[in-house]
């Protein structure tokens, strides 16, 4: 077992690995920017080290950075977290040529499922339900044209690399296709550094469905269920809930069984999500892998009382699973809202600033996974989350009234948050009957545009 583990991220999730690693007795050594230096999780560490000014690109997305870090400090392994470096093949190459383990999937299986035009074929060769889609990746309009035409529109303009919605585009017809193909391809060439797409039939109000997976070096794989995320806004995840309420037992346990097969053809290890989408006749089409940790995974964690961060951690130690797939079991229902600071006003305008105070909801069935605290200042250089508020009870019905419950009781003062929105959905009667789909958001905001008073508000 690791004795020190270098954290290669930052905010909740650097707090969450650490916690795990004091529990199974693993030093830590956490890793941060300039504009980081008065975050929670440096207090709970045993060990930090400064590693560059706020820019991304020059801290926490510098590999020759946190690799001499790793290395001042001695450590044996590194965990990535979730965004950053947690799905670079190439960090994670440099990690294994320094002799450090990293605490996430090898390289050749990053490479393999991180390319979506690639997992899409081998989703196939698995025999796992895809998309209507063209054969690889498309070079030019022409080819996009040609491929839009025998697919029918609508059709989703994707890259091939990356995720968080960027790269992606609807087409409806032929002069969007070409304007969407062609910001398709410079959005994800300014993002991941790769300007490949593909392009696939668009499935209309579709819930997204994902399956997470754990995988260990000794060929076993186990999927833990589902995650529905279909609650979100320009691909970007609002709220997640498992079980899900539209799966029956039997698709359960199909969509469990593709996702499982994927993972072994790919010979994939460690955690991992096989990412689905779901029409209202109950056919499932796989659409990505995601090898990281989620930023949901905590849904997970409370329905099925496994601590995943932990199982990463054994697994790329070379220990074996600690289940077997006969010992997960669904345990009542879990619900978790992002809460960011945002304002849903402004059109999710970001909202950085200092927080002037910060009381987090407790109460049974209530979990908080959050960095923040009163008087910490949220930087407008990352990610805009404060944290994850779940609720897990017996029945959904009981977990969305102890969610809306812990989301009054929550008091945010200084930045805009996500909290009002995220009450008006979990009250929606569309929410509260499963009727929603991944457009429910955009429909209800144009539908509940903000007065003008509100949009003039400072």
């Amino acid at each position: 077992m690791f004795g020190r583990v270098l954290v290669a991220n930052r905010g909740e999730i650097a707090q969450r690995v650490i916690r795990t690693c004091r529990e199974m007795g693993i030093e830590t050594v956490a890793v941060y920017s300039e504009a980081d230096a008065d975050a929670l999780y440096l207090r709970q560490a045993d060990e930090t080290i400064c590693i560059g000014p706020a820019p991304s690109s020059k801290s926490y997305l510098n590999i020759p950075a946190i690799i001499s870090a790793a290395e001042v400090a001695d450590v044996d392994a590194i965990h990535p977290g979730y965004g950053f470096l947690s799905e670079n093949e190439h960090f994670a190459e440099v990690c294994n040529s320094c002799n450090i383990t990293f605490i996430g999937p090898d390289p050749e299986s990053i490479a393999a499922v991180g390319n979506k035009s690639r997992a899409r074929q081998m989703a196939i060769e698995a025999d796992v339900p895809v998309v209507p889609g063209s054969d690889g990746p498309v070079e030019d309009e022409k080819v996009a044209l040609e491929v839009a035409q025998r697919l029918g529109y609508p059709v989703m303009i994707k890259a091939a690399s990356g995720g968080g919605g960027r790269g992606m585009r609807i087409a409806r017809n032929d002069p969007s296709l070409v304007s969407g193909f062609h910001a398709a391809r410079a959005e994800a060439e300014a993002a991941f550094g790769d300007g490949t797409v593909y392009l696939e039939k668009f499935v209309e109000n579709p819930r997204h469905i994902e399956i997470q997976l754990l995988g260990d070096q000794h060929g076993n794989v186990i999927h833990l269920f589902e995650r529905d995320c279909s609650i979100q806004r320009r691909h970007q995840k609002l709220i997640e809930e498992s079980p899900s309420p539209l799966l029956t037992p039997a698709l359960r346990k199909k969509m469990g069984e593709a996702a499982v097969r994927l993972a072994r053809h790919a010979k994939y290890h460690n955690a991992g999500t096989c990412e689905f989408l779901l029409d209202r006749k109950g056919n499932f089409y796989f659409i990505e892998v995601n090898a990281r940790i989620q930023v949901e995974h905590t849904v997970t964690e409370m329905v099925t009382g496994v601590d995943l961060i932990r199982e990463q951690i054994l697994v790329a130690a070379g220990e074996p699973l600690s289940y077997r797939q006969e010992d997960i079991e669904l345990r009542g229902h879990a619900i978790e809202c992002r809460i960011n600071a945002e304002d849903p006003e402004r059109d999710f305008q970001p909202s950085p600033g200092t927080i002037s105070m910060y009381v987090p909801p407790g109460g049974p069935g209530i979990r908080m996974d959050s960095h923040a605290y009163s008087g910490y200042r949220i930087p407008p250089n990352y990610d805009s989350m404060i944290g994850k508020l779940l609720a897990h009870r017996s029945t959904r019905d009981a977990a969305i009234r102890s969610m809306l419950r812990a989301l009054d009781e929550f008091v945010i003062q200084g930045p805009k948050t996500t909290i009002p929105l995220l009450k008006k959905v979990l009250d929606h009667s569309d929410f509260r009957s499963s009727q929603h789909d991944t457009g429910f958001v955009e429909r209800y905001l144009n539908a509940h545009p903000p007065a003008a008073h509100e949009r003039r508000a400072p």
